[in-house]
């Protein structure tokens, strides 16, 4: 039985990586483990690589490589060794490694410890079937194991033995790998697979911990038995929580949404995404669910961390999101929530975009939202509904009334500013509401606030009527208010 060891060039550095694979933009998920092992880096003052995975040559893409290097630059997590801190010819993207790879390859198949494999996919497929069929785990029989071919792929001879091992989360794992048969770490000398190349790397980048999904598991054992057959020590493990969608299932790495870069485009903040990824398995012990990037790398530890899967909880982000939006100045805010404003926002007086953000700060969830909130400010002309104008049983006449009452008691007020307003058409609505009273009417503030709201923004949800109208300016104010007697014209 193998079983764990310690290795005592580990006790000096700890050391993680980040290995991503650019085959499709950087997955929320990836960034989730890629978290996880920055917090315990940081919090052990320890190293973390970022090591590209890019033997898939048909699926790796160079603008991934880049969205990678954004997105974690975005979410503020960096690294001392890799690409973007060696430069573009950077050693840690495994395409440039092959030489390396094959070294280790050469190695193994001159101590019989691996073996080319020629058997064709109709062959396993069928002895795949016939093992079904007769109630057996499929695994590879050994067919090419003594037959000394020199060409095809490369089995690595998988002893019939137990193998056992520590997970700082899970505590002892042990897997039977009588199951597996042996397995393909190479389609040929210059095509190393992904089993080998992590071990290799691992190995070579003196990894001390290897901090990764569940998903990740069953191949843990394999490895070990790759690393003894190399003479490599074994890294101390720690596998995480998959991330589930509410119904869940496991989270898709090609489904919508799922990339860090949907929500940075989305207008999700990174301070909320960091908070909200590493709830996604990892508990406090607390009440507490609002975190810094400083405080996680204070109070984070794996011994926290949940085996049970982690459900996605879009309201959950929301509400973190909308908590670090509310934190924010309102000049930064109104910097952030430029590229989702028209091009005409450019134009306008910072201290006006700063009133327009500052309307809508404590109702952002998200960034991008501001759009629809804001519209308004920026048109000339507004598109709605008559119908919206009326405070419920409100008829045409009624409402036009209570326009022009508006237009008169604005065109007269001397200051233009929120409080002055609200005390100005708070009074008057009061005065409205006794006057329609008076002719047997439902006297209500609503029959004077209401249709001003509405023809100073067009929605049927907006800020109040007071911070609409001080943004606007008196001219702009009355125009809109005269558009909305002509619609009941």
């Amino acid at each position: 039985m193998t079983k764990m060891k310690k290795n005592i060039n580990l006790e000096k550095k700890i050391r993680l990586r980040f290995p991503p694979s650019p085959t499709g933009p950087l997955h929320i998920g990836n960034a989730r483990t890629i978290l996880f092992n920055y917090l315990f880096a940081k919090q052990h003052n320890g190293e973390t690589v970022l090591r590209i995975e890019d033997t898939d040559k048909e699926r790796s893409k160079i603008e991934w490589v880049q969205d990678i290097i954004d997105q974690l630059h975005w979410l503020g997590i960096d690294w001392n060794e890799g690409p973007d801190i060696g430069g573009p010819h950077s050693p840690y993207k495994q395409s440039q490694r092959t030489d390396i790879y094959q070294t280790y390859l050469e190695k193994l198949l001159a101590e019989k410890k691996a073996y080319f494999c020629i058997c064709s996919s109709e062959e396993l497929e069928g002895k795949r079937q016939d093992q079904q069929s007769r109630g057996l785990a499929p695994k590879y029989d050994g067919t090419c194991r003594n037959k000394n071919h020199q060409h095809g792929v490369i089995r690595f001879i998988v002893e019939n033995k137990k193998v056992t091992f520590i997970d700082l989360i899970r505590k002892e794992v042990e897997f039977d790998m009588g199951l597996s048969g042996d397995i393909v770490i190479a389609k040929n000398l210059q095509t190393p697979l992904y089993h080998f190349t992590v071990v290799v790397d691992d190995f070579l980048m003196q990894i001390s911990h290897v901090i990764r999904g569940e998903d990740h598991l069953s191949n843990t054992p394999k490895q070990i038995l790759l690393q003894e057959a190399l003479g490599f020590y074994q890294p101390i493990y720690a596998h995480l929580p998959l991330m589930l969608n509410s119904d869940k299932s496991k989270m898709s790495k090609r489904a919508g949404d799922v990339a860090v870069s949907d929500y940075h485009q989305n207008g999700y903040l990174p301070e909320a995404l960091i908070n909200f990824m590493v709830l996604l398995g990892w508990n406090p012990g607390t009440e507490k669910d609002i975190f810094s990037l400083p405080e996680l790398i204070k109070e984070f530890s794996l011994e926290n961390v949940q085996k049970s899967g982690a459900v996605f909880n879009l309201q959950k982000l929301d509400y973190l999101n909308g908590y670090y939006i509310r934190e924010k100045s309102t000049s930064a805010l109104v910097k952030l929530c430029l590229p989702y404003l028209p091009e005409t926002a450019k134009d306008m007086p910072f201290k006006q975009l700063e009133k327009i953000i500052e309307a809508y700060q404590a109702r952002l969830k998200k960034l991008s939202e501001i759009t629809e909130f804001t519209d308004f400010f920026f048109s000339e002309k507004l598109s709605y509904d008559k119908k919206m104008l009326g405070w419920k049983e409100m008829g045409d006449r009624e409402v036009k009334e209570s326009l022009e009452h508006s237009a008169k008691i604005l065109s007269d007020a001397k200051k233009f500013d929120k409080k002055s307003l609200e005390e100005l058409l708070v009074k008057e609505a009061t005065a409205f509401a006794e006057a329609s009273a008076s002719q047997g009417k439902n006297p209500d503030k609503g029959k004077l606030l209401w249709p001003l709201r509405v023809a100073l923004s067009g929605k049927e949800a907006s800020a109040s009527p007071f911070e609409i109208a001080e943004i606007l300016g008196k001219e702009k104010t009355l125009t809109r208010i005269k558009q909305g007697i002509d619609k009941l014209s």
